[in-house]
């Protein structure tokens, strides 16, 4: 994640924050416009039309030999998550499901261990631990509920969600970035089908406002938004990506606070400083991993973590 010069690429940490930023201004769409106890329609139709538009513009095919571990990544990022995110989200406070899904970059930084030998530096792990600290400072209530199926659905969904940034970027598909949005998108929004179809009931006739607020939820939450992610995580270390992740409840919070009155006090305070200071010490930590002196085409090959 450093140009030439070694410094942090800061244009590639911007572009890829601007995902979570937008999954963040998702939650007031889903709460405040979309048809209640709905979960997985929203999931559905939030990632297979964008799925549909992306993978008919690009017109390309997966090689015969990428098919397997495009579905896996289809699944991981998209379809398992999408699901064991709405069951979190309909069993738990908002707050304790954002909570434990902050353990995410901790979880990637134990794949690279565990399966590269790369130990994350020690700034690396505290910084993501602050996080996870201010999440719950700027989240919890004391009156939180720990249901024990939602908080296996968080940490499932947490682990999915790191194991496809983390595999997505060890495999580096050979295929544009726009090209993998949209075989993502697609096989899991196939993966969601299913579900919706058995547990959903069907939608009400739907006014002008929800057609627009699931066409938000699918052009700019599914198909700009995760354009953003999989550009970023084909730039930047998977731990600094999945760092970037806390700023989805972070945004929620704030909308939540301008647009809707939700009181912020005390330690919410003290949370909305920690967790955007955990970002930035986990992007400049993975930043200072020396860059190797190898010959160019091995540079541009490397995978950094």
């Amino acid at each position: 994640m450093r140009n030439t010069q070694g410094s942090i690429a800061w244009t590639d940490v911007l572009l890829t924050a601007f995902a979570p930023a937008i999954w963040g201004s998702t939650y007031i769409v889903a709460t405040e416009l979309l048809p209640p106890d709905r979960p997985f329609t929203a999931a559905l139709l939030r990632a297979l039309p964008a799925g549909l538009l992306l993978a008919l513009y690009c017109r390309r095919l997966p090689a015969r030999g990428e098919w397997g571990r495009l579905i896996v990544l289809s699944a991981l990022n998209i379809g398992f998550f999408q699901a064991l995110l709405f069951v979190a989200a309909y069993r738990l406070p908002g707050g304790l499901a954002a909570v434990v899904g902050a353990i995410q970059p901790l979880l990637v930084m134990g794949l690279a261990w565990a399966l590269d030998q790369r130990r994350p530096p020690q700034l690396a792990i505290g910084a993501a631990v602050l996080g996870i600290a201010g999440m719950a400072a700027l989240l919890l209530s004391p009156g939180s509920v720990w249901d024990p199926v939602g908080i296996a659905a968080a940490l499932a969904g947490a682990a999915c969600m790191a194991a496809g940034t983390y595999l997505t970027r060890r495999w580096q598909p050979a295929m544009p970035v726009l090209a993998l949005t949209g075989w993502q998108l697609l096989l899991g929004g196939l993966i969601l089908l299913p579900m919706t179809w058995a547990i959903d009931p069907p939608l009400p006739q739907l006014t002008g406002t929800q057609v627009a607020a699931y066409a938000y939820l699918s052009i700019v939450g599914a198909l700009l938004a995760y354009a953003l992610w999989f550009r970023g995580i084909a730039r930047l270390s998977p731990v600094a990506v999945s760092s970037l992740g806390l700023l989805s409840p972070l945004t929620a919070v704030i909308l939540g606070w301008a647009l809707l009155g939700q009181a912020m006090r005390g330690l919410s305070l003290v949370g909305l400083v920690a967790v955007p200071v955990s970002i930035l010490a986990v992007q400049w930590a993975m930043s200072r991993r020396a860059v190797p002196k190898a010959n160019t085409a091995a540079r541009s090959a490397e995978v950094t973590y």
